[in-house]
């Protein structure tokens, strides 16, 4: 394509960067701490991995694999298919993703109103997941045309150097000069190899703070079946090294239930399932780490009118166009295991309080 494609690129990157940042006040076990929750939901692609898709997609344009007749082919769950056909319909290109069944119906239904072919695996992979099922649909449609394209969040190296050049200093900036921590969902790791590399020449005292779900293997952990996307995998990541993660925090279905509905309540914020593992991450790294004053959580997606596939069909509301019982808040679970308080409207409401048994106290106190 033409310099002025590449031209029409960066100006779909000026509208997915330099995303708000909302300072919590909040006391830990008696320690007043600053909370700087970065809302990378705040942009043109509705996520963070808006600025993914735009990384990915420059890196086609740069290397002369961006054509007219191009086809671009992605396995996602949810947000970044949701980036790449928002950025195809403005380039005039094809997009073709390829999910699984725990997309959201919102997502779903987004990916379908801007035009993207929507490819649905249906059979999970060896380790519990979908996500090598969904490679393996990947590489046969690739087989089958060679008009198309593969743009690969999980192997190329412009996903994670795009988080490096805008995100990260973004964190910063937004921040204080010097940031305790830092805390970052994983998924394909390109968003914390990125910030990771970024903090560690222009911040190093920063902590870099890994996040997964139960049940991922992208850094650590054992394999099993997870209800949740947007975060964990069932693969490794081919981004991450040790030297980028100093510390690693593994959250459950519940903690994260109980962060998105604190936030909610308390201050009306939606967070979708990533940035409420984020959350819950943070807390308890607050709790075990006294010296730890002014820390800032990138929260990757909200989770305002998403609707989330559900673990079990009790005390659900009605079942969605698939079937499916469904709540809404961004984390797919009616009666998350081991919550506590009344339910409402048969969505789980969780206590902060159980989960990381110290004393938190909120204070929203400005935005920026």
């Amino acid at each position: 394509m033409t310099a002025t494609t590449l031209d029409r690129v960066d100006g779909f990157g000026r509208l997915v960067s330099d995303t708000p940042t909302t300072r919590l006040d909040i006391t830990v076990n008696d320690i007043p701490r600053t909370l700087r929750l970065k809302l990378d939901g705040h942009n043109i692609g509705g996520s963070i991995k808006a600025r993914t898709a735009y990384g990915l997609v420059r890196n086609l344009a740069q290397r002369g694999r961006l054509e007219p007749d191009t086809e671009i082919v992605e396995s996602t769950s949810g947000n970044l298919g949701i980036a790449l056909a928002l950025l195809g319909k403005y380039l005039g290109v094809r997009v073709t993703t390829v999910v699984d069944p725990l997309i959201t119906d919102g997502a779903l239904r987004r990916l379908r109103e801007l035009g993207a072919r929507v490819e649905m695996v249906h059979e999970r992979d060896n380790n519990g997941g979908y996500l090598l099922s969904r490679l393996g649909r990947v590489r046969q449609l690739l087989d089958g045309d060679p008009r198309r394209v593969w743009t690969d969040q999980y192997n190329n190296p412009a996903n994670p150097r795009i988080h490096e050049l805008t995100t990260g200093p973004e964190a910063r900036e937004r921040g204080a000069l010097d940031l305790d921590a830092v805390f970052l969902a994983i998924s394909t790791g390109g968003t914390l190899a990125g910030v990771s590399a970024d903090m560690k020449q222009a911040s190093p005292s920063t902590a870099v703070v890994a996040v997964d779900i139960a049940g991922s293997i992208a850094y650590r952990g054992t394999p099993a079946p997870r209800r949740v996307s947007g975060i964990g995998a069932s693969r490794r990541s081919t981004f991450l090294e040790d030297w980028m993660v100093d510390d690693f925090r593994s959250v459950t279905l519940a903690d994260m239930a109980a962060s998105c509905r604190a936030m909610l309540e308390e201050h009306g914020l939606y967070l979708g399932a990533s940035s409420g593992a984020v959350l819950a991450a943070c807390l308890r790294y607050l709790a075990d780490t006294p010296d730890a004053q002014d820390v800032c959580c990138l929260c990757p997606f909200l989770g305002k009118n998403m609707r989330a596939p559900s673990t079990t069909r009790r005390g659900c509301g009605p079942p969605d166009a698939r079937g499916r019982n469904s709540v809404i808040i961004g984390f797919p679970s009616a009666r998350v295991a081991n919550a506590t308080g009344p339910t409402h409207g048969g969505t789980a409401r969780a206590r902060l309080r159980p989960f990381w048994k110290c004393n938190i106290q909120y204070q929203l106190r400005s935005s920026s």
